[in-house]
């Protein structure tokens, strides 16, 4: 079973590396950086080994229906891109707590819907032939117009903090390639004198 969970990771250039050492974590720090342990998301056992080269993206969790991502660390990596990876981290585990949270709100709410509706034609929510009766979808519109209503606002605060997060994410980027645009420069100048010939 570990293997085959392991093997469901893929790297972000879609590659599977066969050396795979999936490690244990708990359902609590499964997706969290190490400094958000704290939280308590739960998600897949298994997962790879931060890799230096490339990023892990996993199967889609079955709650938020997002799909994990094991970021790289850098050898020598930056303060710079180190904030980069920790913010990225942290917004992915935002929006998983966020997804979750409201899908599993969404199914209760349509189940007790669905249940109180059969229950006002005087049916059960299992037919004769035991088979889960549904309501129609002009009934299940009803549903759906009142549960976005009563989550406009979640729904709105949630849009604003993720363009703000991008945001951050963006400008943190432009940076990190900046920094290593001149980088690249300032190592190349001395090469260039020192192979001149005078």
């Amino acid at each position: 079973m570990a293997n085959k969970t392991a093997a469901t990771w893929r790297s972000v250039s879609g590659f599977l590396f066969s050396p795979l050492r999936p490690r244990r974590m708990s359902g609590t720090s499964s997706r969290l950086c190490s400094s958000e342990q704290e939280k308590s998301i739960k998600t897949s056992t298994l997962r790879p080994e931060p890799s230096s080269t490339h990023d892990w993206i996993g199967p889609p969790n079955p709650l938020s229906n997002l799909r994990p991502i094991v970021y790289r660390i850098r050898e020598n990596e930056s303060d710079l891109e180190k904030q980069l990876r920790k913010l990225r981290q942290e917004t992915e585990d935002w929006n998983h707590e966020f997804w979750t949270k409201q899908n599993v709100s969404f199914s209760k709410e349509k189940d007790a819907f669905i249940i109180s509706q059969l229950n006002a034609k005087g049916l059960t929510l299992r037919g004769e032939d035991g088979r889960r009766r549904s309501l129609s979808s002009e009934e299940m519109a009803i549903f759906y117009k009142n549960f976005l209503d009563r989550n406009r606002m979640r729904h709105a605060d949630y849009n604003k903090e993720w363009y703000k997060r991008n945001f951050t994410i963006t400008l943190l980027m432009a940076r990190v390639a900046l920094n290593s645009f001149w980088r690249t420069v300032t190592e190349e100048q001395p090469k260039k004198k020192k192979s001149s010939p005078i």
